[in-house]
């Protein structure tokens, strides 16, 4: 008995409510136990000091503010706001797709042909 194929494949998208949209700065991550990437999207920025002082004035107005700083040292917090978890084979298409991107990009400063989206902002070739 042969088997029937469908003459193609539909995938539709549908988007979580919860669904944010993130900036990030970087990743960190690597191989799990299971032989999985784990990958940490984050953003950085100065980190916030433990409190905050204002002088107040013998006239009772506001003096300029002051908070803790270590003169010596910088301290940036890297806030990871996502996590995702693929196999090999996602991560493989996911690095083919980001180096399609990426060479858009790259021809487009280079002078190339414009990138084309539709009405759903989707990227076209």
């Amino acid at each position: 008995m042969s088997q029937q194929y469908p003459s193609r494949i539909r995938y539709e998208y549908e988007q979580d409510p919860e669904t944010r949209l993130q900036y990030t700065h970087g990743v960190w991550g690597g191989i799990n136990p299971q032989g999985e990437i784990e990958i940490s999207f984050y953003l950085e920025s100065d980190k916030m000091p433990p409190y905050s002082e204002r002088i107040i004035a013998p006239d009772g107005s506001f003096g300029h503010e002051i908070a803790p700083y270590n003169d010596e040292e910088r301290t940036i917090t890297r806030h990871i706001h996502s996590r995702v978890v693929m196999n090999y084979h996602t991560a493989r298409a996911m690095l083919e797709w980001l180096e399609d991107k990426v060479a858009a990009l790259e021809a487009e400063e280079d002078g190339g042909a414009p990138l084309s989206f539709d009405e759903s902002g989707f990227q076209h070739q």
